[in-house]
Parts: C-alpha cells; sequence; structure tokens
C-alpha cells in the first residue's frame, strides 16, 4: 500500500522558528527525544533519555546539535511522545454529543442514522449549543428530554457536570506523521476524529500541545457503550504528531482556545471529504477537561489528553444513506495554523506494523546505550 510522507519541514507550522518543539526520533540507535528551537534540532538523549523525563525536568535548553529540519529524515520519525499515559475526552461538542446519541439509538445501523437524526434534532431545536455542562439550564433540559423519552448516557457527559475521560491507548502505543493509521478489520461505519491534544507533566499542568487522530469505530460504540474499549483501543489507531509545541510568550492556552483544525481525507477511490473542527465551540474549557481528566489520579510520567472534536462525518461514501467509513489507502490529512500537519495513511489494525516496543524494550535500550542513571 502507497503511503504518504509529508517533509517534516512542510509538516511543522509556519511560525516554527518563533516556537519550541519536542518530538522523537530513531535514526538506528533507539528512541531519542528531540528539542527543535530557534530553527535547530537538537539532540537531548544526553539530557533526559526520554520525553517524559525531558518534560518532567523542564530541560529543554542544551543537548547535541543535529541541524536543520531538513536534516530529519521523516522515515525516523516517532510520535512524540513516549511513557504519557494516553487519555481522552469524549463528547465534548454539541454536534459530536448528537452523532454519539445517534449511533446509540440506531445500535450501529448506519441505515437507520438518517432517520434518528432528523428526531433528536427536531426534539433539541438547537437548545444544546448553548447549554453549559453541569449549570441549571442543562439540568433543566435534562428533564425535557428525559420527559421525551430522548435522554441518553452521551447527554449526560455533554451537559451534565461530569466529562467523559477515559483511557484511549497503552503508553508507548502511538503513532507519528506519516505512519499507517489503524481501523478494524470487521468495523463497517468508523471515522477519523481530528483533535487538538495537550500534554500535561506529572502535576497535571499543561506544558504544550500537538495534534491528534482519535479513530473512532460507530457500529461497535453504537451497539453499546460498553464496547468502548474495542471502539477506541485498536492496534495502530491513535496518531499523534508531527511535534509537541510548548507553551511560551508567543503560544498559550488561549491559542488552543481559538484554535481550528481542518481534515482533508482523500481515498484512492477518488472520493475526497473536507472537514473542521473549531476548539471556539467546545463544551468544556481545555482547564477544565484537565483537571478532569487529573482528577484524583497519579500520573508519575504525564499525560496527554485529546480534546474531542466538532468533526462528525455524514457525507455519503458508496450510496445514499450509507454515510462514511474509511477504506484502506485513505489519507488523513489534519491541519491546525499553530500546531503543523499530521499526515496517516489508513490500514486495518490487523494489517498495521505490529507495536513491538513497550515499556520494557524501551528500558533495554536506554540501558544499552548508557542513558539510565540512578
Amino acid at each position: 500500500m502507497s503511503q504518504e510522507h509529508l517533509p517534516l519541514l512542510k509538516a511543522v507550522p509556519g511560525d516554527w522558528r518563533s516556537g519550541c518543539f519536542v518530538g522523537r526520533i530513531d535514526s538506528g540507535d533507539g528512541p531519542t527525544p528531540i528539542v527543535i528551537r530557534d530553527g535547530t534540532a537538537f539532540d537531548m538523549s544526553g539530557v533526559a533519555p526520554t520525553v517524559s523525563a525531558l518534560i518532567e525536568m523542564g530541560a529543554f535548553d542544551g543537548g547535541t546539535a543535529i541541524g536543520d529540519l531538513d536534516s530529519i529524515d521523516t522515515a525516523s520519525l516517532l510520535s512524540p511522545i513516549d511513557l504519557h499515559c494516553v487519555k481522552a475526552a469524549g463528547v465534548t461538542f454539541a454536534v459530536s454529543a448528537l452523532e454519539r446519541v445517534i449511533e446509540e439509538r440506531a445500535r450501529g445501523d448506519h441505515h437507520r442514522a438518517v432517520e434518528v437524526r432528523d428526531r433528536i434534532e427536531e426534539a433539541l431545536g438547537g437548545n444544546i449549543r448553548a447549554v453549559v455542562p453541569g449549570s441549571a439550564e442543562a439540568a433543566t433540559l435534562k428533564d425535557v428530554l428525559i420527559a421525551d423519552g430522548l435522554w441518553s448516557q452521551y447527554l449526560e457527559v455533554a451537559i451534565g457536570p461530569d466529562a467523559e475521560i477515559f483511557t484511549k491507548s497503552p503508553v508507548l502505543s502511538t503513532v507519528g506523521l506519516n505512519a499507517e493509521i489503524g481501523v478494524r478489520s470487521d468495523s463497517t461505519w468508523n471515522n477519523p476524529e481530528p483533535e487538538i491534544v495537550l500534554v500535561a507533566d506529572s502535576c497535571g499542568r499543561a506544558v504544550g500541545a500537538t495534534l491528534g487522530n482519535d479513530v473512532n469505530l460507530r457500529d461497535f460504540e453504537g451497539r453499546s457503550a460498553l464496547l468502548l474499549g474495542k471502539a477506541k483501543d485498536n492496534n495502530a489507531s491513535c496518531s499523534i504528531g508531527p511535534l509537541i509545541r510548548l507553551f511560551d510568550a508567543q503560544f498559550t492556552m488561549d491559542d488552543v482556545r481559538a484554535a481550528d483544525v481542518a481534515l482533508t481525507i482523500a481515498g484512492t477511490d477518488g472520493y475526497t471529504l473536507n472537514g473542521a473542527s473549531t476548539m471556539r465551540e467546545i463544551s468544556r474549557d481545555p482547564e477544565d477537561l484537565l483537571a478532569q481528566a487529573m482528577s484524583e489520579h497519579h500520573y508519575p510520567d504525564g499525560f496527554v489528553l485529546f480534546c474531542g472534536t466538532l468533526f462528525a462525518p455524514t457525507q455519503d461514501r458508496d450510496e445514499p444513506g450509507r454515510g462514511f467509513a474509511h477504506k484502506p489507502g485513505d489519507v488523513v490529512t489534519i491541519t491546525s495554523a499553530r500546531l503543523g500537519t499530521l499526515v496517516n495513511t489508513v490500514t486495518t489494525s490487523r494489517d498495521a506494523p505490529a507495536w513491538r516496543v513497550g515499556i520494557g524494550a524501551l528500558m533495554r535500550n536506554l540501558a544499552a546505550r548508557g542513558l539510565l542513571t540512578a
């Protein structure tokens, strides 16, 4: 299967020379953290052996210069995170809330989706977009929907006090720029989810952001919310990149709050779909989502948090009323002005390269390279 390969210089945002970025490469020796600052890439393995440790130390100076972005072969580029827990917030936008309700009501059957969508939108009358989660207005709307027989567990997390926070993917299992991304081979109704991903240290403090694709299987989750794990956590089903942009005077959480995320899907069958998501329409503030993810947990190596998406494709692909589903060979491109571009080619989770570098393999590699110290 041919893949789209975007050079790193074209994947980074236009103002990359004024920002500080963190990533990982593997040029043959093993995973190596890098920092890009003042237009130059630095090998940081002598400062900290992992990206997680680098962020925890806040040590983004020093390192060994390895050249400009042209000197980094994208074939060596990995997902920019390593030991972080991979968390995700679901149903954080009104449109995605409606689509999750539709999945539930349709029981994963795409043929019923149009009918269910029309009925729910008529009953809501557009009110959900203006409702603040956890507010008195939200409680009133909940009573109305219950009376109409339309209340759903998805609406509970959309407008109730508690956000949906789940574990998307195991530590070290994410893929990066230009990698193949996996969709279960037995799924017939699915879609990409272009999202902003916050990167937090062990205290739950956001230190930067990147882009991500939180692949969703609408048929599996639609049949039962208890299938969330099977719908979300599959081989190669979580993409992050191209790099982590660190917060500084030029890039802050307010830039995340105002970020637009564009998506293009280009199929080998000539099919093209364009979509967009804007963080300005998110129902919960990113800092609130971060706090709910942190909750009473401890993440000694930090965590990343997918913030959810406004994008929910309803455009038919093969036949009227069939909706959208991926096909192998689809090229998914996610772009945001201050974070760059993330490109992946779709395959099945069965056929995607197997995930083999787990925590044990990483520790053995770092020890053999003399990068672990007491």
